[in-house]
């Protein structure tokens, strides 16, 4: 009961933490022009957004490693075990997510001042990084940290991967981020389903009293409710590739760490169905020569030109995303 209060106390302190030095930032990235180039395709009512601030990721993910890096210095500097459940265990998810937030901050500056303005990194280079980082977290889980066997709930025996481990938790490390950065299209849409999916593993690691985790996914929690505070509709910036390559990427890294990667499909059945939108619009396209299975892809904007509006695709996909982290949250414990 006691590390439940102090996980939602740190929620509490990091919302704080993170709406009152969003101002500021905000009007930084005002100053220096850094805005969202909106893609033509898009919806016409999406033209609105063109210059909003991008690359607000910063936001919550300054907050989160300050405030992790401080709350655990003692356990850091004590030289603990490595195993999962203390404090060392702590510094995997914070470096995914730095990694990741670096690799996204350059997409964005990319797209914004660079030589492929709006366009970003080329695909392929993107995805190159994102594998290298992604195997290098797996290797780190699988040898360093003796990360839980991935299994399957209700079946009474683990899968034994071997190195196997390491190609397989890279690919959903890789997969996780990209399918959070394909639901990053929509006012407070991409913080909403992450914030419900972190608080929700973040609930596992208490029921399975790994606290460092609990207490770092509760922090995050807290930080993306202060970044969603200027991120909804209207948003006032968006967080842009860095920090939704970040977000996918530590979600996915922290369901390996307690084992629960097959929770992935449940609790964030948002942003799957997002990225397989994507590989779906895409396969349909070239198999059909031109023909689109979706109006738009991903699959948010689908229902925008179905007639919804914006505020409606949001908080019906954020009601999915909820009730699916509550019943992933039941499956977990089966």
């Amino acid at each position: 009961m006691r590390q439940i209060a102090l996980s939602l106390s740190l929620a509490g302190l990091s919302f704080v933490m993170t709406a009152i030095w969003g101002g500021p930032l905000l009007r930084i990235l005002r100053h220096y022009k850094i805005g969202k180039i909106i893609r033509v395709e898009e919806p016409g009512h999406h033209g609105v957004k063109m210059g909003t601030p991008t690359m607000g990721g910063v936001m919550f993910i300054f907050p989160v490693l300050l405030f992790s890096g401080l709350l655990n210095a003692a356990a850091l500097i004590g030289g603990l075990s490595g195993a999962v459940g203390v404090g060392r265990s702590i510094l995997l998810p914070m470096a995914v997510m730095a990694g990741f937030a670096v690799l996204g901050a350059v997409d964005d500056w990319e797209g914004i001042r660079g030589k492929r303005k709006g366009d970003g990194m080329r695909a392929r280079t993107k995805f190159m990084f994102q594998v290298l980082l992604a195997l290098v977290a797996a290797y780190i889980l699988k040898y360093q940290m003796d990360a839980p066997d991935m299994y399957f709930p209700g079946i009474f025996f683990k899968v034994e991967l071997g190195w196997w481990y390491v190609p397989i938790a890279a690919f959903i490390i890789v997969a996780e981020s990209n399918a959070i950065n394909f639901t990053d299209g929509l006012d407070g849409l991409a913080g909403l389903i992450a914030a419900t999916a972190i608080a929700a593993f973040g609930g596992i690691a208490l029921m399975q009293e790994q606290v460092y985790i609990a207490r770092f996914c509760f922090i995050l929690v807290g930080a993306l409710f202060g970044f969603l505070w200027f991120n909804v509709h209207p948003a006032e910036l968006f967080m842009g590739d860095t920090g939704s390559l970040s977000l996918g990427a530590v979600l996915a890294v922290v369901a390996l760490m307690e084992g629960q990667w097959l929770m992935l499909l449940i609790i964030g059945i948002i942003p799957l169905s997002e990225m397989l939108s994507v590989v779906i619009q895409i396969g349909y396209f070239k198999w059909t020569k031109g023909k689109r299975f979706f109006k738009m892809a991903p699959i948010h904007l689908h229902f925008e030109l179905l007639g919804w509006s914006e505020t409606q695709v949001v908080q019906r996909f954020w009601l999915i995303g909820l009730m699916a982290a509550l019943i992933g949250i039941g499956l977990s414990q089966v």
